[in-house]
């Protein structure tokens, strides 16, 4: 139904525009704010959902996509997250397909578009919300608040708190969710197209075809589903121009019952059924997907959520909503990650930010004694239609129906984020229509503050084009987060700074004694820097504090097999292998134990493990060669070379074992063959130069041996044994020479 006139809207400091040019400008400031985010590399958690994620492959079957969960993990393991977005990770695939590979261009460039059409069909969306429901002859939606509806629209292109969204591929499921979520609203107005919103009559067709949507949503991510939420309160609100107040005051006092056939006649309770029924259909099947329950998180995830006193829970729940708000309000200090002591639990009643929560539930008493209670009809059904678009899909991470794996997101503010927005819009029109005079003065507030959107989204999708940049600017947000030291640490390390990694590592540890991974990861360092008695303190207690971590137990194993405590490492290993079977990182690092101890049956063994698990694993597959090549069994050698090189082709190392293997064996002329195969792919490898020059030495080819120990020695002048072979080789030709007639 149409509203009577938005007053406020003809005052809003806006020109007005035709419906093509407003949603041409809207797109225009989408693209503009985050633009500087296309040629962004893949960061943070795009590592795990996609890099590494090997449902996007093409020689992943298809299937696995409606199996595994949004990480690659199959949805019946106990270590899955449970997000199941089916439909999110199509997308990451086609991306890849038509890439050729993973090039981080076309998965940006595709979420800043993705935006951008969002960002559009908001205008659709505000629209109805602020002037409601009507039609003209040709059936098209009429715009009764044409400024208000685009100013709150560029508010939404140009927010900063969705640059997570935009900027970070691993976004794109908050960005297709948005998009079926306002297709489906849409969608379901649409039910009402060339109907009489008084006799009842709405399109059932259309009611389903939302809810299809509304899955398609869901399938995207978990928070699609609300938006039946949205649409009920739209039909009760719009559609039946229920007075929620009235209604509820009359049920309450029994003075002046209201006459609910009015209601029943118009089809609201058929509407409500249906979307019940499929809302409850899409929970139950969601529910079965996920297998074996819900996701487990940890207390580093979301700390309050494991306070065993209630009453501090719901204090820090509530804190946690007024940093959303605030995030919403002054979008300014922004971090990608927001655990592990970012947020300090509040404890006591005299903590000084338990007046954040106050002053949140203030203002939302506020806002909704004005939506419920305001004589002014048009006010009271925009404020609650605002209040519903940003309380209603932040209900699945609000931790009131289960426990999430986050303390605050800005990413599960995208969607929220437009009912702040309208709320904006509409506060800027009141302002307008009730101070005139100072039109002028709104005008320079609305351009700056716009201005100064653009602004911090332009810079902040910037900081999300590297993981360097990204994780250094949360350093000054979130000082305390021990998971920002962390990555800190981990990227310097990834670039070859390990003297900076261990000092940011350091500081992960001090801020979180029991934070395994940068345990692991420091002892790692330490171990390469043979710094192994530390490296085996930190590991050890890794590995005590997470007994199943088994990229520990492995490095702790390979620290006391240096230590040479053989008996110790070989009992880590094992641990590794018992938490993780299929690890060949593992059976390889167990091998290299037992050929240190001349175990060799047991080396080989454990390399023949890891080769099984991994059919590439070339460090097993040539150490197995210079095994068997060094205890004499150059006939087993040749065979394994033989067998790895089918598997790995151009390997230049596992060519040069057998070409050694070979030489020994006198078959010259095919030794020399794979001598040469892999200084095509290596030509700058002195050892190969080297060996090469040993084979022609026995061979007869003292010219070609002189060359290729020159080579050799040129490359690596201090190559052991080369410039004694040398050496009797110029002497040997000097006697050649002189004994010539």
């Amino acid at each position: 139904m149409a509203l009577p006139e938005v007053y406020w809207d003809p005052h809003i400091p806006l020109p007005k525009l035709g419906p093509a040019q407003a949603k041409v400008t809207v797109a225009v400031v989408a693209l503009l704010c985050f633009i500087n985010s296309y040629d962004g590399e893949f960061v943070f958690d795009d590592s795990e959902a996609i890099v590494n994620n090997k449902d996007l492959k093409p020689a992943t079957s298809l299937s696995n996509i409606w199996r595994n969960d949004f990480w690659g993990s199959n949805l019946s393991s106990n270590s899955s997250h449970k997000s199941y977005r089916p439909l999110t990770v199509l997308t990451f695939r086609l991306n890849y397909l038509i890439a050729g590979g993973l090039h981080p261009v076309g998965f940006h460039v595709l979420n800043i578009i993705l935006h951008a059409v969002i960002s559009v069909l908001m205008i659709d969306v505000f629209a109805i919300l602020i002037g409601g429901l009507d039609y003209d002859e040709k059936g098209w939606t009429l715009n009764h608040a044409p400024k208000t509806s685009l100013l709150a629209a560029i508010f939404f292109a140009a927010h900063p708190v969705h640059t997570e969204s935009v900027a970070g591929v691993v976004g794109r499921a908050d960005l297709l969710c948005a998009l079926f979520f306002q297709l489906s609203f849409l969608t379901y107005c649409n039910a009402f197209n060339k109907g009489s919103d008084r006799d009842g009559r709405f399109s059932v067709l259309w009611v389903v075809v939302s809810l299809v949507l509304c899955a398609a949503a869901m399938l995207c991510k978990e928070q699609g589903i609300t938006v039946l939420g949205v649409n009920a309160a739209f039909d009760v609100l719009l559609i039946c121009n229920v007075n929620v107040y009235e209604l509820g005051h009359r049920l309450v006092f029994g003075k002046n019952p209201p006459d609910l056939r009015e209601i029943l006649r118009m089809g609201l309770l058929k509407r409500l059924g249906l979307m019940s029924l499929g809302g409850l259909s899409m929970l139950y099947a969601r529910w079965r997907i996920m297998g074996t329950g819900p996701p487990a998180f940890t207390e580093v995830d979301n700390p309050a959520s494991f306070e065993e006193n209630v009453f501090i829970r719901i204090v820090n729940y509530n804190y946690y909503y007024s940093l959303n708000a605030w995030l919403l309000l002054c979008p300014w200090w922004l971090c990608f990650d927001w655990s592990m002591g970012c947020v300090p639990l509040i404890k006591s009643a005299t903590d000084w930010r338990v007046m954040w929560l106050l002053l949140l539930w203030c203002v939302l008493i506020g806002l909704i004694n004005q939506a419920l209670c305001s004589p002014d009809s048009q006010r009271r059904r925009t404020l609650t239609l605002a209040l519903v678009l940003l309380v209603v899909p932040f209900l699945p991470a609000c931790n009131i129906f289960f426990r999430v794996g986050f303390v605050v997101a800005e990413r599960v503010l995208y969607l929220s984020s437009a009912g702040y927005c309208l709320l904006l819009a509409y506060s800027l029109g009141h302002w307008c229509y009730r101070w005139i005079r100072y039109k002028k003065l709104t005008s320079v507030m609305l351009f700056v503050l716009l201005c100064m959107y653009v602004v911090r989204c332009a810079v902040r999708s910037h900081q999300w084009r590297t993981e360097q940049s990204l994780f250094s600017s949360a350093l000054s947000v979130c000082p305390l987060n021990a998971k920002v030291h962390y990555n800190v640490g981990k990227n310097l390390a990834d670039r070859g700074n390990t003297t900076a990694a261990v000092k940011y590592y350091r500081e992960a540890v001090r801020l979180h004694p029991n934070y395994v991974h940068a345990m692991n990861n420091l002892g790692n360092i330490l171990k390469e820097r043979n710094e192994l008695t530390e490296a085996e303190q930190l590991l050890s207690k890794a590995v005590a504090v997470q007994p199943d971590f088994a990229a520990a137990w492995m490095n702790l194993g390979i620290v006391q097999n240096s230590l040479r405590k053989f008996e110790a490492a070989e009992q880590s290993y094992w641990n590794a292998i018992r938490h993780r079977r299929k690890y060949p990182d593992c059976y390889y690092n167990l091998g290299r134990l037992y050929a240190d101890q001349n175990r060799h049956v047991d080396a080989l063994n454990a390399w023949r493990n890891a080769t099984m698990l991994k059919p590439d694993h070339s460090l097993a597959w040539n150490n197995m060669v210079i095994l068997l090549d060094n205890t004499g069994n150059l006939g087993q050698a040749e065979l394994i070379g033989r067998e790895a090189l089918k598997l790995l082709p151009n390997d230049h190392t596992i060519m040069f074992s057998l070409a050694n293997v070979l030489g020994k064996l006198q078959k010259y002329k095919e030794s020399e063959s794979f001598f040469l195969h892999a200084l095509r792919i290596n030509p700058n490898a002195a050892g190969c130069h080297g060996n090469l020059a040993v084979l022609y030495h026995r061979w007869g080819k003292l010219e070609l041996a002189k060359k290729h120990y020159e080579l050799s020695l040129k490359l690596d002048p201090e190559a052991p044994g080369t410039r004694d072979n040398y050496n009797m080789l110029r002497r040997k030709l000097d006697q050649l020479k002189h004994s010539a007639p």
